[in-house]
């Protein structure tokens, strides 16, 4: 990639020299967040590692402040990193922020921008997100859909029971990505699609969400987009969107087909129905239908699998706090065989490791990126339209100043707090904040309380022989969310 870059600079020179003159004319003043030089042209995109970006961008913040720009290509980017600013953007100026840049992979995975995620701030998202919020993610829907829930957690705990009758060590990275795929295609597809093998569902959710992560250079650079082409990039993208397209219309087909209707509703069923009312105020179309399963498939799965994984590593290397949590769980539990997500209320100290887990390790540590609307001022600079936003939420949830030894894992920090992930404490925004926060956080939260304390009460948990507790390393992937690099390998050992 580098080598590719540095032959087309040699060979477009003059044009480089031009736009960097250009530019400094252009933007001398009124003033813009300082920020780390780039080269003319690429500006910092050379500078910038995607494997570990919420980090980097971390560690610029300590130099250039807690507002500071990029330049990515031909695009301006700023980077917020602290609760203060982040309250600038996501509240104070949420109305001219709260755009997404249109970024290639994500314009076309999204039909255009007709999910939830990657829309544009129109009329359009305003219904499809009332439709979802009201529909979909209500609390009432998320209770009816309890029984999906307790079913697959049931049969996740007596697969983990045969490992521990053999001391069979499990892969949890494996089992937890395994129940979320399962429960998510039942809650929103009807049924398991265990015949078809979870092997190819998790593939295509893989490749989509890197994709969505992958720099597309014409996004930055319009006229070197023939690089993409040559690094394979069109014909990935391509191949992903018409591999889940199919599967989209192929669910669709189903559930249209009277032959195959189950007595279970699920979300299918529920925006088809909206689509066949003609009760909106918008024409339904199936492009849109197949947008917001895109973002409940691919975003919902790894939301959880992934929380569930950081919550388990943190516990495992801080035995203190695992006894404290599976002493509260059991002492409270009433002996029960399993416990339901009305039991799991009862346990504050698990609320209080789920957020903790949250704060360290929150799934999209820099969110999903905004965009401004038009120019306005913050912290005494001009930001204009068309300036991408990335709020770096890893970054400000160990800021110092908000925070108490930041950086350890303290779930106690939680109990007797104010402090929540609704949006409304701009020192922890795990769900973003503002107009585009997450509307799926019910469910999410109604899955990971389940699964959790079912696992800590049903189970004592060892590493495999000769590990420790501080072998146990937090490495990520590279991608939107932050999973981690190694599975987490562990010994069950069942409660008598």
């Amino acid at each position: 990639m580098f080598s590719t870059l540095v032959l087309i600079l040699c060979l477009t020179f003059p044009v480089f020299l031009l736009f960097f003159f250009q530019y400094r004319t252009t933007f001398k003043s009124p003033p813009f967040p300082p920020g780390p030089r780039g080269l003319p042209i690429v500006g910092n995109l050379l500078q910038l590692d995607s494997s570990s970006l919420h980090i980097q961008l971390w560690q610029l913040s300590k130099k250039y402040g807690p507002l500071f720009s990029l330049q990515l290509g031909l695009r301006q980017a700023i980077v917020v990193s602290s609760p203060k600013v982040a309250q600038e953007v996501m509240k104070d100026h949420d109305l001219e922020c709260c755009e997404r840049p249109k970024l290639l992979a994500q314009q076309k995975l999204s039909y255009n921008g007709l999910d939830m995620l990657f829309s544009p701030y129109n009329r359009y998202w305003r219904e499809i997100r009332k439709i979802c919020v009201m529909h979909i993610f209500s609390s009432k829907r998320v209770s009816c859909l309890s029984s999906i829930r307790h079913s697959e957690v049931k049969q996740m705990i007596q697969n983990i029971s045969s490992h521990a009758s053999t001391s069979e060590v499990t892969n949890l990275n494996q089992v937890l990505v395994s129940l979320s795929s399962t429960v998510i295609c039942r809650i929103a597809l009807g049924r398991r699609y265990e015949e078809e093998g979870t092997e190819m569902f998790h593939r295509l959710f893989k490749e989509c969400e890197a994709l969505m992560g992958t720099l597309f250079v014409s996004d930055y650079i319009p006229f070197m987009g023939w690089v993409d082409k040559l690094r394979g990039l069109h014909a990935r993208l391509e191949r992903n969107f018409k591999d889940m397209d199919k599967f989209y219309q192929e669910v669709i087909d189903e559930h249209t087909d009277s032959d195959n209707k189950t007595a279970e509703e699920d979300l299918v069923d529920v925006l088809l129905q909206l689509k066949k009312d003609n009760s909106l105020s918008m024409d339904l179309t199936n492009d849109s239908i197949k947008a917001v399963l895109m973002n409940i498939l691919v975003g919902a799965t790894d939301t959880t699998a992934v929380t569930s994984v950081w919550v388990m590593t943190s516990l495992l290397k801080h035995p203190r706090v695992m006894k404290k949590v599976q002493e509260e769980i059991r002492s409270l539990s009433g002996k029960k065989p399993f416990l339901e997500e009305d039991d799991v209320q009862k346990f504050p100290y698990l609320q209080a490791v789920i957020k903790e887990t949250l704060r360290l390790h929150l799934p999209a540590p820099l969110l999903v990126p905004r965009e401004s609307s038009k120019k306005y001022m913050i912290d005494g600079y001009e930001i204009p339209a068309k300036t991408i936003i990335y709020v770096n939420a890893w970054a400000i949830h160990r800021d110092p100043e908000a925070w108490e030894d930041a950086e350890e894992f303290k779930p106690e920090r939680f109990l007797n707090s104010t402090i929540d992930h609704r949006g409304q404490d701009f020192c922890f925004i795990p769900f973003g904040a503002g107009r585009k926060i997450c509307p799926g956080m019910h469910m999410a939260f109604a899955a990971l309380d389940v699964i959790l304390a079912n696992l800590l009460y049903s189970f004592d948990w060892a590493l495999p022989d000769g590990m420790k507790s501080e072998d146990i390393d937090t490495e990520v992937l590279p991608g939107l969310t932050m999973h981690k690099k190694n599975p987490l390998c562990v010994l069950a050992k069942c409660q008598m």
